[in-house]
């Protein structure tokens, strides 16, 4: 990947905490599987085969006068140790401290810690947090119990209002020092790299929530340019469609906006059926604070197109009771936002393998079938 200037999400983040500690910030990262990372992407600490407990986290040695990097694996107790790491975070906000769940989902038995101090923290006691908290999620055949992290719950506690267009001076900065905290979703490893450096080098702090991949750890698409990473570049809250579609915009007939995973589900469906051109896809890698002014050029981009908010969680969770009145503020509710994704469902995710890819594949037919929404308009 180096030889060919790209990097995958673990290069990603090690380039993002590499370069964080040369310029003397101190990181650490907690959860029950971190050192080598749930799905053996990290690799952080390396043990010796020979010498038992002789360890070396490589991370501590790359820079003279380097700030260090504390890598823990921990107990099974996320509400014990999301706890202390926020306490952690409170008494060093200098220092970027990141909790990861061994799974999304497992947070929920930190549910208290969330609700009580993370989220409504600063407007309780008036103390800024950024506490980390990197979540894998992504439906992808596993079963109820490994699938969602529960975007639904944490953008239901977001301290936005879904029906005022902000009208603010440096938009994107203001949005964030006003918000309780932020939610994304990255589909990007350079985008990753960026929110990750942005956290810590913002003049204020904020919780960060980042819903993390699984398979897109090894998705030979999910790759970055060193280009998309070098001085000048940024986080993007938004991404735009950078193909056909958006060279002849007033021929578009949908735009599909999705965040995280699905986009390469969404990608791989339009090229198969040869809709570059009449299908546009949008990814919105910020949803909270969300991104109005961008979303609404976006919209202004596309006048004849239909607006489809796409997601592979089911209707009742995930992200579209968030991100549909906000997307209509947005236009003015000049047009409906529709919806391709899973039907409403009381558990995260089905644990059948081939009902899923049922699923799934009638998500895609919805998003691409240009008729889907035509007796309901």
């Amino acid at each position: 990947m180096v030889k060919n200037r790209t990097v995958d999400w673990a290069l990603a983040e090690y380039m993002a905490f590499g370069s964080l500690l040369k310029e003397g910030i101190h990181i650490r990262l907690s959860g029950q599987d971190v050192e080598r990372g749930t799905f053996s992407h990290r690799h952080h600490v390396l043990h010796d085969q020979n010498v038992d407990k002789r360890t070396c986290i490589p991370m501590n040695h790359l820079w003279p006068n380097q700030a260090p990097y504390t890598v823990c694996n921990s107990s099974l107790s996320e509400y014990g140790v999301l706890g202390f790491e926020l306490g952690f975070a409170m008494a060093s906000p200098n220092a970027l401290v990141l909790w990861e769940a061994q799974f999304g989902d497992f947070h929920n038995t930190a549910q208290c810690i969330i609700d009580q101090f993370i989220c409504p923290g600063q407007a309780k006691w008036v103390r800024q947090n950024g506490i980390v908290l990197l979540l894998p999620h992504g439906m992808e055949g596993m079963g109820p119990e490994h699938s969602s992290a529960r975007p639904e719950r944490f953008l239901q506690m977001c301290n936005d209002d879904p029906d005022v267009f902000p009208k603010l001076d440096d938009f994107d900065v203001r949005q964030l020092c006003e918000c309780n905290w932020i939610v994304v979703n990255c589909s990007t490893p350079a985008n990753f790299f960026h929110v990750l450096r942005r956290q810590i080098l913002l003049p204020f702090r904020k919780p960060l929530i980042v819903f993390t991949p699984k398979s897109l750890l090894r998705h030979p698409e999910a790759r970055s340019s060193f280009d998309d990473m070098l001085p000048g570049t940024h986080f993007l809250r938004v991404i735009p469609d950078g193909g056909p579609a958006a060279q002849n915009p007033e021929q578009v007939k949908r735009v599909l906006l999705c965040t995280g995973k699905v986009y390469y589900d969404l990608t791989r469906e339009r090229k198969a059926r040869q809709m570059e051109a009449e299908v546009a896809i949008t990814r919105v890698e910020q949803l909270s604070p969300f991104p109005f002014d961008l979303l609404e050029r976006e919209a202004q981009k596309y006048p004849a197109a239909e607006l489809v908010w796409c997601q592979e969680e089911h209707k009742n969770q995930g992200y579209y009771d968030y991100v549909k009145p906000r997307l209509r503020t947005t236009i003015n509710r000049a047009k409906p936002v529709w919806y391709a994704g899973r039907e409403p469902a009381a558990a995260p995710a089905t644990g059948n393998k081939k009902t899923h890819l049922t699923e799934l594949q009638r998500l895609l037919d919805t998003a691409f079938n240009l008729d889907a929404f035509k007796d309901l308009a």
